[in-house]
């Protein structure tokens, strides 16, 4: 049976495999006692960043008392940095977005959205959160809240186990260790688009198109 090596882009299998090379840099580097630190600014404020996550504190059913599990002894997501949250969206990075949207709730969501400082994040949790779940099917629940905000991390269930948030909450920590902190976009947001419909050329044109079905449903009779 043929053993297929490792293909890495930048670097030869053969560098890849010479352990003792690297082995002694580093001793000649701690032998003449500099400390070398290699990376970029952005890797530094990202490695912050991902570690001191403030969750704005959002539950709206059963998916958040699965979020007070994970703050608890058992689970302990300070282990993570997660363990601070914020009663106020100015103060907060995330929307941990844990329970049903109903159509009366979606605008509070969109103003405590909009009011957080950028760069802002939101998870959705639980099934309601992703595609309206159980209610899905009823007039007043939103079938998935990134009809109303851009979601960075879904985690499925009804509800889901705490472990799953907790693997959630680490690949929103990975999305964020390779943002481009300094100067580049991230995430692109629909621009919104107000139609003023009250000028004079835009009324114009709805009462002749009004006029004209009116007149083509007339013939049609």
């Amino acid at each position: 049976m043929e053993i297929r090596k490792p293909r890495i882009k930048s670097l030869p299998y053969e560098d890849f495999k010479d352990n003792e090379t690297l082995e002694g840099i580093v001793k000649e580097l701690n032998q003449g006692g500099v400390n070398l630190v290699l990376g970029s600014l952005d890797e530094a404020i990202n490695w912050g960043r991902a570690n001191s996550l403030w969750s704005l504190t959002f539950a709206t059913s059963c998916c958040g008392i699965e979020f007070m599990a994970v703050g608890c002894a058992r689970y302990d997501f300070a282990r993570f940095g997660f363990e601070v949250t914020r009663n106020s969206p100015r103060q907060a990075d995330l929307i941990m977005c844990a329970g049903t949207i109903t159509h009366k709730m979606a605008p509070v969501l969109k103003r405590l959205y909009d009011q957080m400082a950028t760069p802002k994040y939101v998870v959705a949790v639980g099934g309601c959160a992703i595609s309206g779940g159980p209610f899905k099917s009823s007039y007043h629940v939103v079938r998935g809240i990134e009809e109303i905000v851009p979601v960075d991390v879904y985690i499925p269930g009804c509800p889901p186990r705490p472990e799953a948030i907790l693997y959630g909450m680490m690949q929103l920590q990975r999305k964020i260790k390779v943002e481009k902190f300094l100067g580049g976009a991230n995430k692109k947001e629909k621009p919104i688009v107000v139609n003023n419909l009250l000028s004079k050329e835009n009324l114009k044109k709805a009462i002749d198109k009004l006029w004209l079905t009116i007149k083509q449903a007339k013939e049609e009779l």
